[in-house]
């Protein structure tokens, strides 16, 4: 066995099959796909600060389109992490806060966000050193 080789592990005989109620995993993959995708990570971030407009987070959010910022909103809107209201004026205005579970996540977003505004320069160098030492191994 290499140094570097892992193993393959299996799941214990009398543990239920994901997608069943009492697996102790289910359902944790979902809602870790939703909050770790990169655009509600920066909305969330975004929102932390209070509430804001469409335009106010697309201006704020660097690279996000139009659609891809209404679909953001409304996967963590259906999540009930976020809150869109809609106010009766010519023409209509649109704001979007966190919900009392979507401020949960605010600081653990946050603390994210600093760790990668601290480490990315480690790890922009760490990329390079392993694409140098691995050419031709596009893992992007």
């Amino acid at each position: 066995m290499s140094p570097t080789h892992t193993g393959v592990t299996t799941a214990p005989a009398d543990l239920a099959p994901c997608g069943q109620e009492d697996h102790p995993d289910c359902g944790i993959r979902d809602v870790l796909d939703r909050i770790g995708d990169k655009w509600s990570v920066l909305v969330i971030v975004e929102l932390a600060g209070g509430p804001r407009r469409f335009r106010q987070l697309q201006r704020a959010i660097d690279g996000i389109s139009q659609r891809m910022l209404t679909l953001t909103v409304r996967r963590l809107e259906r999540d009930g992490l976020v809150l869109r209201t809609v106010y009766p004026t010519v023409p209509a205005q649109v704001d979007y806060r966190l919900t009392e579970t979507g401020a949960g996540l605010t600081h653990l977003v946050k603390a994210l966000a600093d760790w990668s505004l601290t480490h990315r320069a480690a790890i922009a160098e760490a990329r390079h050193r392993y694409d140098q030492a691995h050419p031709g191994h596009d893992i992007r």
